[in-house]
C-alpha cells in the first residue's frame, strides 16, 4: 500500500484546481482540471464528476489515471499521484461527495464519485528531487 503524504494532503485541504490525466483503451491521452479533489483515506483519492464524460468513458476501459497536485504562490510545491481509479454512482462515498460538491456549488449535479486507489507518488516541485518517487 501506497500512503499519500502529508503534503499532499495539505495541498488538497484548500479549493484548488487539479488535473487528471487518463486515457483510452487505444491510449489517446486526456487530461482534464477538477476543482472537487481530496484525499478519501491513507491511499485512495477522491474526485467528484460533474462533467467528466470522456474521463468516465476512458476510466471504464482503461483504469490507469495520474493526478497532479500542486501550489504555486509563496512556495512551490508538487506531486503526481499514479493508481487504478474505479467509479461508484451510490453509497455513501458518493452520497458525501454530492453533500459536499453541493455544500460549493448548488447548481452542480455530480454524475459520479471517482476514487483512485494510489499506487505510487511522485515529487513535481522543481528542482534536484523532481520527478523523485516517494511512495
Amino acid at each position: 500500500m501506497t500512503k499519500i503524504p502529508d503534503g499532499v494532503k495539505k495541498l488538497t485541504r484548500r479549493p484548488r484546481v487539479l488535473a487528471l490525466a487518463t486515457s483510452s483503451k487505444d491510449g489517446e491521452p486526456n487530461v482534464v482540471p477538477i476543482w472537487f479533489g481530496k484525499v478519501l483515506s491513507g491511499d485512495e483519492f477522491l474526485l467528484m464528476a460533474n462533467f467528466m464524460n470522456k474521463t468516465i468513458k476512458n476510466i471504464e476501459v482503461n483504469p490507469k489515471v495520474a493526478i497532479s497536485v500542486w501550489r504555486t504562490r509563496g512556495a512551490e510545491e508538487g506531486y503526481q499521484l499514479k493508481g487504478n481509479a474505479r467509479i461508484e454512482t451510490s453509497g455513501k462515498v458518493f452520497d458525501d461527495g454530492v453533500k459536499w460538491v453541493k455544500g460549493e456549488e448548488q447548481e452542480l449535479n455530480p454524475r459520479a464519485a471517482v476514487i483512485v486507489k494510489v499506487n505510487s507518488v511522485y515529487i513535481t516541485t522543481p528542482g534536484p528531487e523532481a520527478g523523485s518517487k516517494i511512495g
